[in-house]
């Protein structure tokens, strides 16, 4: 039987997040209803962050949390706030059995519906990555990880469950709050982006199936550092700033990590945060940003990598454990590689 992929693609471009969820849910090997209320919820907390977000420039939510407002209420910094609303709308829900925030010290156990603790899943999250962006109304987003728990059900989560090393996740997306907000997400069968109407609140496949081209021509990382950086990530840096073949690159840094991984993955780049002797270990966390943006980076073909190692297979040892970082197009992680391999001694961080 003959189908017109054209008239399949208009179909699918007009489908809302939930239709799609719904659609897929044989790709998702577990229980997939539970994995759609967890999706559901996320979808729900972007949603009221969002509206947060973009009304930061008309209300006072940008102070640092300890001011006081003029009614005597104690005033919360825009993170704090989205923090407060991922966990609560993801407490609110029976599929959660644990939550661990950037945010927050230690993990939190959900015992879930009658104290039973037989919820499956776990979420790392970070609430509002580049959130010093916010006053200067730059693009921030959320990132997100999801993992099925190791201990047994019917006992409360444990550190265990949290310290999984990346190539075990379920599902992993960001939400990125820019000049149109997008929930971009993966449950290990591609990547696609969808693209809220505000005006209706609902999200719409907008980008079917993402992919990282192979070779990019931008690199994204903060050059003010470069005196502190590796002997490797100096030399790739050299690379792409000399005129030859396609060279010199585009240089372009936001400072928020979801929003430069979000441009290098439509338009092919890297973006890179290495060690340097400020950040001796390297500035961004594993658990919550490095994990599943490195998912989502090989899910769309390209490449995610500590500069010896594949992210996702780092097995994590504390919960906000840091790590150097480098994702985007492979042909550009490969190159960048190669440099770094010449000083193995830079591997130990």
């Amino acid at each position: 039987m003959h189908t017109d992929p054209l008239n399949y693609g208009k179909m699918n471009k007009h489908k809302t997040l939930g239709e799609y969820i719904i659609d897929n849910q044989r790709e998702f090997q577990y229980s997939s209803g539970e994995l759609s209320r967890l999706l559901s919820s996320i979808k729900l907390a972007s949603k009221v962050v969002n509206h947060e977000v973009n009304k930061a420039g008309l209300v006072d939510i940008l102070g640092a949390a300890g001011d006081t407002n003029i009614q005597g209420e104690d005033q919360q910094k825009l993170d704090v706030y989205a923090n407060e609303v991922f966990m609560s709308t993801l407490v609110n829900r029976e599929i959660v059995c644990g939550i661990a925030s950037e945010e927050e010290d230690d993990f939190v156990i959900i015992e879930g519906k009658n104290r039973s603790h037989d919820n499956k899943y776990i979420v790392l999250i970070d609430p509002l990555d580049g959130s010093s962006n916010i006053d200067v109304n730059v693009s921030v987003g959320t990132i997100f990880s999801i993992y099925r728990r190791v201990t047994p059900i019917g006992t409360p989560v444990t550190k265990e469950d949290f310290l999984q090393p990346g190539n075990l996740q379920v599902a992993a997306g960001y939400v990125v709050y820019g000049t149109s907000t997008m929930l971009v997400y993966s449950t290990g069968h591609g990547v696609n982006g969808f693209t809220l109407n505000p005006a209706i609140g609902t999200f719409y496949l907008s980008h079917h199936n993402m992919t990282f081209p192979e070779d990019g021509t931008i690199y994204s990382i903060n050059e003010g550092y470069y005196i502190h950086f590796p002997q490797g990530v100096k030399d790739y840096l050299k690379y792409c700033q000399a005129e030859e073949e396609d060279r010199p690159y585009s240089a372009r840094y936001i400072g928020s990590l979801v929003s430069d991984f979000h441009r290098n993955m439509i338009k092919g780049g890297i973006y890179m945060y290495p060690t340097s002797s400020k950040a001796p270990q390297g500035k961004l966390r594993l658990l919550y940003e490095c994990n599943p943006i490195a998912f989502l980076a090989e899910q769309a073909g390209g490449k995610a990598t500590d500069g010896y190692r594949r992210i996702l297979e780092i097995k994590p040892d504390k919960l906000h454990q840091r790590v150097p970082f480098f994702a985007g197009s492979k042909n550009m992680v490969d190159k960048l590689e190669e440099h770094m391999a010449r000083y193995p001694q830079d591997a130990k961080y």
